[in-house]
């Protein structure tokens, strides 16, 4: 059965309007989808700027909610507020809290922080092995200037070390895995054998 050329082009006709009308639905959808990831890396960005001008009460505000959905670097950088005392009340536990959040997703900065904090044993207990252990997984991956300054900060905490102490905190660094956020992860501790 041969269908009128005027019905099939009202056809194909109803036919493209519904798929764009679908293409147009699923568009929105797909940018709705991105629309969170977007805002986040606004107040991320933010966040950053306000810090930047010395405007710490603003970086925190802005941080905070991110650190509360766990992102890493946010996590990082409220970890420093803290630490220093910018927009926060000094804390060096919750500092330490903070980075610990943030380096165990894999954030350099956050990393690099957390040695810090156990080489100074501010909030948490001085052991230059996990010192070495953060710092050493900050350089592995950070790139451009922050590498080389993680570097050197790890190598300067090296000099405190035996050669034993130095292996030791290289496998650490080796056989470690980043992990999904934890609202309540806290700095480790290291047992070590009497």
């Amino acid at each position: 059965m041969q269908i009128p050329a005027a019905l099939a082009a009202r056809r194909s006709g109803a036919v493209a309007g519904a798929r764009r009308r679908l293409l147009a639905i699923l568009l929105v959808a797909v940018a709705g989808l991105g629309t969170p990831s977007i805002a986040r890396a606004d107040a991320l960005a933010r966040g950053t700027a306000a810090y930047s001008r010395g405007d710490y009460n603003r970086a925190a505000r802005e941080l905070e909610p991110l650190a509360r959905r766990g992102n890493a670097r946010a996590l990082a950088l409220l970890g420093f507020l803290y630490e220093h005392g910018f927009g926060e009340p000094q804390a060096y536990p919750a500092a330490a809290d903070f980075y610990a959040q943030g380096a165990v997703q894999g954030d350099p900065f956050g990393q690099a922080m957390l040695g810090l904090m156990y080489d100074k044993g501010h909030g948490v207990a001085q052991d230059f092995v996990l010192a070495y252990k953060w710092l050493d997984l900050a350089a592995a991956h950070a790139t451009g200037r922050p590498r080389d300054v993680y570097a050197r900060l790890r190598d300067a905490v090296a000099s405190k070390m035996s050669t034993n102490e130095i292996a030791e905190g290289q496998r650490l660094a080796l056989y470690w895995t980043p992990a999904a956020w934890e609202p309540a992860a806290r700095p480790e501790s290291r047992h070590r054998p009497e």
